[in-house]
């Protein structure tokens, strides 16, 4: 590592940690939260430093949940209150952000919600009410900036499973997988593949502007913006090839929950002979389950998907990329009585279309209000970091003022216009919306939490201000929030 690249990351660790104190010291006092059990809570998480061997010969240090990772699969029962003792046995305040749930914003897990920090060496204990039932997830909410071993960099990832009021059980068994990369390093960065979306209707007059303005940064002598890679990839974490294999019966229906736990990440995932049928995005049931020959999964989206195994073998169920899947992002399905070298053949193409789960005759509701918002990158603006807006404002971390103004029960339209060619998995905290235009195609019916937004496409998404309380809104890839890419709801 080079001195400069010391400092670099050294400065932006300072930054983050600074800043996460300044919030910490004006938070509220560590307590039970009003209404908390008392006694014994339902789970107990501890944030600490400890190892985690991907390999025997890949052993790498991070911060973790329960001193494993992923961190524990919690399973809670939806409308059933649960109490939560979140310890933090390390030398800074921490977030743990309880993503996909509709809670209030004393226990969401976000200081700039308004979150009290779990205290260094200290320890919260929180309660609420789990929903919406389905795949949910938890994980650290921090700023690391430069600082790749903080944030979502490292392991503080774990699963959360709601178990629905009313469970038709149309599978034999349930699979939890936690899709995960460590190791990150920072690159001078280039254009994201990402053809396999679809539609891939472009507008011209977001291209045109963004491609301008990255022209002309370049043409002033600035290189490209950093962005990060990985060495190495895991699935519940272990590297292809280590760990026991999934062992599958023929003629099962495998129910798989798939979780993306990458901080910057987008994944595939195939399995060679198999279909996925996909029954929920984000944890919520999708309208029309279809079957598809492979998966893709922007930062922190999740799959529900259902796998008839019906054809025997042993074969590897990884990421389509050769190198990724080569350096640990796989895992091995193994029917009974097979044995052999794990197989893998490159499954046919496909593209990535939302809307395929969706309703055929869309009946979309008009919001009360639409809500416009465009995502611009300034290039390499930021100590060699991509700057970015939404509406030319780059979120403040010391500021951390409202953008737009909500009236509670009313029903909003987000217009998302991406003039950058990076795809933009877009969050929304404490609420789902409902997908209504993907690249100019209608639909409806698909609730999610998480959008990629594609390279100079417009996606437009509906919610109900039904959760009142300040309420974030970033993308979800690390480095873009950490630099800019977040804006806050308040509720009028």
């Amino acid at each position: 590592m080079s001195m400069a690249r010391r400092e670099l990351l050294q400065r932006g660790g300072m930054v983050a940690l600074s800043a996460a104190l300044s919030r910490f010291a004006q938070a509220q006092p560590v307590g039970s939260p009003q209404g908390a059990a008392q006694g014994a809570a339902d789970h107990t998480i501890r944030i600490g430093n400890g190892l985690v061997e991907l390999a025997p010969d890949r052993i790498i240090s991070t911060t973790t949940y329960n001193g494993q990772f992923p961190g524990p699969l919690l399973r809670f029962k939806e409308g059933q209150q649960v109490v939560v003792d979140i310890h933090n046995d390390t030398d800074t305040p921490e977030q743990l952000h309880w993503h996909g749930q509709t809670i209030p914003v004393d226990v969401d897990g976000a200081s700039e919600e308004g979150t009290p920090f779990i205290p260094a060496h200290g320890m919260r204990r929180i309660a609420f009410t789990p929903g919406p039932a389905g795949l949910r997830f938890y994980h650290t909410h921090l700023t690391p900036g430069a600082d790749l071993s903080g944030g979502q960099y490292g392991g503080q990832v774990g699963t959360v499973y709601i178990d629905p009021k009313n469970d038709p059980g149309r599978h034999d068994r349930e699979v939890f997988l936690m899709l995960k990369e460590f190791q990150p390093v920072l690159s001078r960065g280039g254009d994201m593949d990402m053809d396999f979306l679809a539609p891939a209707t472009r507008v011209k007059a977001l291209e045109e502007a963004g491609e301008a303005t990255m022209r002309a940064s370049l043409a002033q002598g600035m290189p490209h913006g950093f962005e990060v890679g990985y060495s190495l990839f895991s699935i519940n974490g272990r590297m292809l090839g280590h760990g026991d294999p999934i062992r599958v019966n023929a003629g099962e229906r495998v129910l798989f929950h798939i979780v993306n736990g990458s901080a910057t990440e987008i994944r595939s995932l195939a399995l060679p002979g198999h279909t996925f049928e996909v029954i929920a995005l984000d944890g919520n049931p999708v309208p029309t389950p279809i079957r598809v020959p492979m998966l893709w999964l922007g930062t922190a989206e999740r799959i529900s998907a259902v796998v008839e195994m019906n054809h025997p073998g042993v074969w590897v169920m990884g990421d389509l990329a050769d190198d990724d899947r080569a350096r640990g992002m796989g895992v091995v399905i193994e029917y009974a009585g097979k044995t052999g070298k794990p197989k893998w053949t490159k499954p046919p193409s496909f593209k990535w279309d939302y809307s395929r789960f969706g309703r055929a005759a869309p009946n979309v509701q008009a919001p009360d209000e639409t809500i416009d918002m465009t995502f611009t990158k300034n290039n390499a603006a930021n100590q060699g970091f991509n700057e970015w807006r939404i509406n030319d404002v780059a979120f403040s971390m010391e500021k951390m003022q409202p953008m737009f103004h909500l009236r509670q029960g009313k029903r909003y339209r987000l217009r998302m216009r991406n003039a950058s060619d990076d795809i933009h998995p877009v969050h929304l905290h404490r609420h789902s919306f409902e997908l209504t235009r993907i690249a100019g195609k209608t639909t409806a019916g698909i609730m999610k939490d998480v959008v990629m937004v594609g390279g100079y496409q417009e996606v437009e998404v509906d919610f109900v201000a039904d959760n009142p309380g300040r309420t974030l809104f970033h993308c979800h890839q690390q480095l873009h929030m950490d630099f800019g890419f977040m804006a806050l709801f308040d509720y009028a």
